[in-house]
């Protein structure tokens, strides 16, 4: 059996293996990492019932040794009855957690920075890296205001910034200046006071040729000490500043970067810099090849590449040549499998540039695979739009790129074809076999990307037709592939698939109106499961799959072991809210309100989640005795009679449709 590990780099957690323990409430997660802040010293119960309540209630100690047992049957759940603890014991005046040295994430991410000190430069970065990939948000992100926090919280804060800034100034030694940039900028977003981190990014810019943006940098520094602070830069800020001023030799780089990553970030901002700028034409398509590869890195990259991408399409079309803009517009064939958009301004604008383009396009032959580049950007861009254009667009593509038989056309056809593939429930097996197409071009023509896609698509409709094995093969195969060719975004999906799987496993009951039959501590598995795929999304640089998911997520899965709805309506529900304010105003008992809301209600968008919102307005119909709405929701649901419903987004479900459409019918029925 695996080993139980803990996390208090971000929200307070414990896993065996990949699966999350569920550690109950917010008292219990504060007994546990109030124990690991210990380090396996005994913590006397007089001590946590003082750091647990400000007022300690009557029976404090009791409900003190209530959560340890909690605690204890979920971190050791064989353990006979009556036998000792192992991990969590009793000790003298109060308990101690024996975690291994390696177990806590914190813990490891000390070791890992003590060990990247006494490495060979060239290798410390790369373990530097991997240290810092243990945080997932804030220190003990749920006790930051807790006293007995705060002083471990302060510390592993300042090893980590320390941690980023020693990394940075490796990188800018070693010649990999580049490569430094991208870190440092998104490190002084967060943390502006930090000077050091301001001269190494003035330093890392010069040594990448951008003196001017490194004295930009410099002089930003200037006014924000001094403007905020009342101080001046220190006397190596003022040093660097000079040497660039004086273009002091010392300065210069050691090499050229020799590594890829740090190449491209060169290249990237070079070419957008230089070219799309002042309106180069020749380099503009290779600008959007760049921007086009920082996407698939995720995180700062994808956020990179949306913020140049529309300026490169204007350079382009401010030149007045058709098909020099028709090759940069459709030149960003980034592979998506996510049908709702991370910025619908943009792709709105994107859509409409593309429809200009079309429009002065040249009707030969010759500009069909322009024709196609840009008629699949119209419907990858007018993903989750109610429009009969994004479909026709799609189809026009796909048959323009069949009869051209380019594999990497037909690719991005293809994308684009599934992503208007959701215009009504029940059209899971059409996405399956648009998948399987990819997979099968991917693997013929060296389309890793797209074969990737196909792999995710696949699981998506897989689970979406309950047949969760393919559904595990698919994801398994992603992930290789994105381990193999670093496609850090894939894991986001394949984490959130698992916590699907871990939902499903949880609901014992086909469909909505039967009692629940599994245990509370199953809900409790699969909510923290949601909750830590929910983690892995802060920062992937997704706010179109990332809005509202886990309060969506967590809504499904009481519903479909026929649990009452329960909503917060101070979360962030993002798109979903008009779905959620209906629950809300029920259960403080405004029915009527909640009745003029289900009526407001729209059709749900066409996107993978349009089955999970039809079950959602079934709910609330059901709970209303709405029989409009009830039969509107039945002929919406019909199609996909036999799926998981919302399984097809292979994130999240509400359980299976034929258990919504019995409700249904049943209460059509009275």
């Amino acid at each position: 059996m695996d080993a139980v590990t803990f996390g208090v780099l971000g929200a307070v957690t414990a896993g065996r293996g990949p699966h999350p323990l569920a550690l109950k409430g917010l008292r219990h997660r504060a007994v546990l990492a109030r124990l690991i802040l210990a380090r396996r010293r005994v913590v006397p119960v007089a001590r946590l019932v003082e750091d647990l309540w400000e007022t300690p209630p009557p029976r404090a100690v009791g409900a003190v040794r209530t959560f340890v047992g909690d605690l204890r049957r979920a971190l050791e759940p064989d353990r006979p009855p009556r036998a000792p603890a192992r991990l969590l014991v009793t000790e003298g005046p109060g308990y101690a957690l024996r975690a291994a040295p390696d177990a806590v994430d914190a813990w490891r991410f000390e070791a890992a920075v003590a060990e990247a000190d006494r490495l060979p430069a060239a290798q410390a970065p790369e373990r530097l890296r991997a240290a810092l990939g243990e945080w997932r948000g804030p220190a003990y992100a749920e006790f930051g205001t807790e006293d007995w926090a705060r002083g471990e919280r302060s510390r592993l804060t300042e090893l980590r910034l320390r941690a980023v800034e020693r990394r940075a100034e490796l990188l800018v030694e070693l010649g990999r200046a580049a490569e430094a940039v991208p870190d440092l900028d998104a490190h002084l977003t967060e943390h502006p006071w930090r000077e050091e981190s301001w001269r190494l990014l003035a330093l890392a810019l010069y040594r990448t040729g951008r003196q001017a943006d490194a004295l930009a940098v410099l002089r930003r520094a200037r006014a924000l000490l001094a403007g905020r602070l009342g101080i001046d830069p220190g006397p190596r800020l003022r040093r660097l500043e000079a040497g660039i001023l004086a273009q002091d030799p010392e300065l210069d780089p050691p090499g050229e970067p020799a590594d890829a990553a740090a190449r491209l970030w060169t290249r990237a901002t070079e070419a957008y810099d230089r070219t799309v700028a002042a309106g180069a034409r020749a380099r503009l398509e290779s600008t959007v090849g760049l921007l086009r590869s920082l996407a698939v890195t995720g995180g700062g990259g994808l956020e990179a590449a949306r913020e140049h991408r529309m300026a490169a399409v204007q350079a382009a079309e401010e030149t007045g040549d058709a098909d020099l803009a028709a090759r940069v517009i459709g030149a960003y064939d980034v592979p998506a499998n996510w049908t709702r958009s991370d910025d619908p301004e943009l792709a709105r604008r994107i859509v409409e540039a593309a429809e200009r383009t079309l429009a002065v396009l040249p009707g030969a032959p010759s500009a069909d695979a322009a024709r196609c580049r840009l008629l699949a950007t119209v419907a990858l861009e007018s993903r989750g739009v109610r429009s009969p254009r994004g479909p026709g667009a799609a189809a026009e593509a796909e048959d323009i790129a069949r009869r051209l038989d380019d594999p990497a056309l037909l690719a991005f056809a293809l994308n684009g074809v599934f992503m208007q593939s959701c215009t009504r429930a029940g059209l899971a097996p059409r996405r399956d076999a648009i998948g399987a197409e990819l997979v099968t071009l991917g693997l013929r023509h060296g389309l890793v990307n797209h074969e990737v896609l196909g792999h995710l698509i696949r699981l998506q409709a897989r689970a979406a037709l309950a047949d969760l094995t393919a559904a595990d093969e698919h994801a398994r195969a992603a992930d290789r592939l994105a381990e193999r060719h670093e496609r850090p975004l894939v894991a986001v999906f394949t984490a959130w698939y698992r916590a699907l799987r871990e939902a499903v496993s949880a609901a014992s009951s086909p469909g909505p109106s039967d009692s629940p039959g599994s245990s509370g501590s199953s809900q409790d598995s699969a909510e923290a499961a949601y909750r830590s795929a929910a983690a892995r999304l802060d920062g992937a640089g997704m706010p179109g799959l990332e809005r509202g998911l886990l309060p969506l997520a967590l809504l499904g899965l009481r519903l479909s072991r026929g649990r009452p709805a329960r909503v917060d309506p101070g979360a962030d529900w993002g798109p979903y809210r008009p779905w959620a304010e209906p629950f809300a105003l029920l259960a403080e008992g405004r029915d009527t309100e909640a009745r003029g809301a289900l009526r407001a209600l729209p059709e749900p968008p066409p996107d993978l989640l349009y089955e999970a919102l039809c079950c959602a307005e079934a709910a609330l119909a059901l709970a209303l005795g709405d029989r409009p709405a009830l039969r509107r929701t039945y002929d919406r649901l019909l199609p996909a009679a036999g799926e998981l419903a919302g399984a097809g987004s292979g994130l999240l479900t509400f359980g299976p449709v034929d258990g919504w459409l019995a409700a249904i019918r049943r209460a059509l029925e009275e």
